[in-house]
């Protein structure tokens, strides 16, 4: 499996020629580097106006790698070819390295950049990034793997530290400014009538995993031959190296690398609508910095998101008067680290009162409102104390506590409020406080642990009795002056006291039932399952030629191909067979097919819109202007890798890709709507309402793309 590295952008407050004398001292060996043993120039170029210094040298490396190891691989040291490609006139500096030694067996490569700071001339950028691919490495492949990846990430770390030891040198020389590079007055005449030659440099071996890794030549031997482009961006896409230890705290430099390749794939893919940083690395910190992983639970949680409108439930919902009242939680200031606190006091509740008033849906939209202020408070807690808070501190009252807390029903919610909160908000618990806990409790704890996720469960810290108030209690935890006045402190809680739910609230099954329904139903979208020979298929009847059809779809799994058709005729209703051809049941979702297999396209129906091709975790939103009345069927269909157009054979990638598939099974999250013609240019508040944002999540949004052809098609990327 190839090994990849992306760092954040490091910021040196130093000119670019200071910064390039100091690296320039690095050579032939570094001292502050023991395996650097030495460097020989093997080609050298420059240019006759001296703008332009291409040097290429191989360099010698003593890893730190087992003695056996390199008795069985033959060798004492390790050699690499590193070029740098040095341009004065546009400040930048391009460093391309590969190894040399087992190349046909293992293939590095590594890319660096020194550019000028976008937004001030008088500061220098870096950015680094690499990659690792074992072939085969005569059976030890892990262990070589584990050998360069602890070996790179240490240079890493080292890597600002012997810039900055450097120019401390430069400075104790009495070097504090270089001159940038000025064209010889012989060269000024020439440049300003032609273009200045720009030299080639000397001919080296690309890498073949290069090529394998999508680089082109251009990219690999990227010199003076063409002007560079500076690789430092702005904070609206690359990620500042200060930035992330003051919002965002410590990360090695392998947990940075994540953050940002994970954050480059949802810029990519999500069309700059992403969530912010914090949130991104909750993920990747669940799954232990695993980006295959991390990506796959957030973009669930994304979709879930967009479906449930759950980033408006702070401003659209108002908890019913019964939860105000009763329910024994609220938010209390702050713990010792800055982490906002909030109080349940779970033991005061009526847990039984609260669902047969309410329902299991009430109680858990209240506990998502509930993260999500705390999410807000963690943003708000970060700007106050001017260091990273992710996450909050709760402390949960179990005094009173008994078995009617065990109500069946009530464990059923409690259970599944767990399941929701660990799926969708993870890592946002930074310790978990449980005091007086009563016999009853293990109990309790027997039947909720199996559901908690295992690195929570290392948060949470349990007292019996009144032992919280001795040493290790919560005074560690939190200030004195703010422990409440129920737990034995001076500080009066706001929270509700709880207490029993008066039975004339209770409302029955049905109506319980009913209000479920409309609570989490409230969602204009809606899911379908699309398999193989099994498209899904929505029917839209219009009256009114020149009405216009919209569309809002999520590919959630899975590659689909999007189609649009019009029939003069209805098509049959759906048959109810669950195993026939026009009806399919699943539990992720329905699907329903329309059109006959005995209707012929072009005689029973036609295609008004060029097919779609739909990449998984690709978001749609587009229109389609009508010209005749009728019956048009939108169509969502399994996308089939297709055949090389010259033989009968697939190809050898279409095979490949494939192979990855695991089911023919692909889902859709889908909302339509029609708007009038004279309604269309002045209503895209339609479009809007079904918009794929996350105003609590993300940081900026952009607007849809619009097409005034008769079909307007705006690709938007969510998962």
């Amino acid at each position: 499996m190839v090994q990849k590295y992306q760092s954040p952008v490091r910021v040196y407050k130093h000119p670019f020629e200071l910064i390039m004398a100091a690296y320039e001292r690095r050579f032939p060996t570094c001292p502050l580097i023991p395996m650097f043993v030495a460097s020989d120039t093997v080609n050298e170029y420059k240019s006759e106006d001296e703008a332009i210094h291409v040097i290429e040298r191989r360099c010698k490396l003593d890893i730190d790698a087992p003695r056996l190891l390199k008795k069985i691989a033959g060798v004492d040291y390790v050699y690499f070819v590193q070029k740098n490609s040095l341009n004065r006139r546009e400040r930048t500096l391009h460093i391309e390295a590969y190894n040399e030694t087992f190349s046909n067996r293992v293939i590095i490569n590594e890319h660096c950049s020194y550019t000028v700071h976008p937004d001030n001339e008088d500061w220098t950028c870096f950015e680094q990034s690499a990659s690792l691919d074992i072939k085969s490495f005569f059976g030890f492949e892990s262990t070589v793997e584990k050998i360069a990846m602890k070996q790179y990430t240490s240079n890493i770390k080292k890597g600002k530290e012997i810039i900055e030891y450097y120019l401390k040198q430069l400075e104790e020389e009495g070097i504090t400014f270089v001159p940038r590079w000025t064209p010889p007055v012989a060269c000024k005449s020439e440049s300003s009538t032609s273009h200045p030659r720009r030299p080639v440099s000397p001919a080296i071996n690309i890498p073949e995993s290069a090529t394998k890794e999508g680089l082109s030549s251009k990219e690999i031997l990227n010199t003076s031959s063409s002007p560079s482009e500076p690789t430092a961006g702005t904070p609206d896409d690359k990620l500042d190296a200060d930035y992330i230890k003051r919002y965002l705290g410590d990360l090695t430099p392998m947990q940075e690398s994540c953050l940002i390749r994970l954050r480059q794939w949802l810029q990519e893919t999500h069309k700059g609508k992403i969530p912010k940083d914090e949130h991104i690395l909750r993920f990747l910190r669940a799954r232990d910095f695993n980006i295959d992983k991390a990506r796959e639970i957030l973009c669930q949680s994304l979709t879930w998101r967009k479906q449930h409108q759950v980033d408006y439930i702070l401003d659209t919902w108002n908890p019913p008067q019964v939860l105000q009242d009763y329910y024994a939680g609220g938010w209390h200031h702050h713990d010792k680290d800055g982490r906002p606190l909030y109080v349940l006091r779970l033991g005061q509740m009526d847990t039984k009162g609260l669902v047969r008033a309410l329902g299991e849906e009430a109680l858990l939209r209240y506990v998502l409102s509930i993260n999500e202020e705390g999410l807000r408070r963690c943003e708000e807690n970060t700007k106050v104390f001017g260091r990273p808070i992710s996450s909050w501190t709760c402390l949960v009252d179990l005094e009173g506590l008994n078995m009617r807390h065990l109500w069946r029903p009530g464990v059923k919610a409690l259970l599944r409020i767990i399941e929701v909160v660990e799926a969708n908000y993870p890592e946002t618990l930074g310790r978990l406080l449980i005091l007086r806990a009563p016999r009853v409790f293990p109990v309790l704890w027997t039947l909720v642990s199996p559901f908690i996720d295992d690195n929570t469960r290392k948060k949470f810290l349990i007292y019996a009795g009144n032992d919280y108030q001795g040493p290790g209690g919560l005074l560690d935890y939190i200030d004195k002056e703010i422990i409440p006045d129920f737990l034995g402190g001076e500080c009066m809680c706001e929270v509700p006291e709880g207490g029993l739910v008066p039975k004339s609230l209770y409302r029955t099954a049905e109506e319980l039932e009913n209000e479920d329904i409309k609570l989490w139903t409230e969602t204009i979208y809606q899911s379908a399952s699309v398999f193989k020979g099994a498209p899904h298929e929505v029917l839209i009847q219009i009256v009114d030629a020149s009405s216009v059809i919209t569309w809002d779809f999520d590919v959630c799994k899975g590659d689909i191909v999007f189609n649009i058709f019009h029939s003069k005729r209805a098509p049959q209703p759906p048959k109810k067979d669950s195993l026939g051809a026009h009806s399919i049941t699943s539990p992720g979702g329905n699907n329903v097919q329309l059109i006959d297999k005995v209707w012929q396209l072009g005689r029973d129906y036609s295609m008004v819109e060029s097919p779609l091709i739909c990449k998984e975790g690709e978001s749609v939103q587009g229109s389609h202007v009508t010209r005749w009345p009728g019956f048009y069927i939108l169509q969502w269909k399994f996308h089939s890798m297709p055949a090389c157009a010259t033989t009968n054979l697939p190809r050898v990638d279409d095979v490949l890709a494939s192979l990855q598939v695991s089911s023919h099974k692909c889902k859709v999250m889908y909302y339509t709507e029609v708007i009038g013609s004279e309604d269309f240019r002045g209503s895209m508040t339609s479009l809007e309402s079904s918009h794929s944002g996350f105003s609590q999540l993300s940081a900026a949004t952009t607007s849809s793309s619009q097409s005034h052809s008769s079909s307007m098609i705006s690709r938007w990327r969510f998962c």
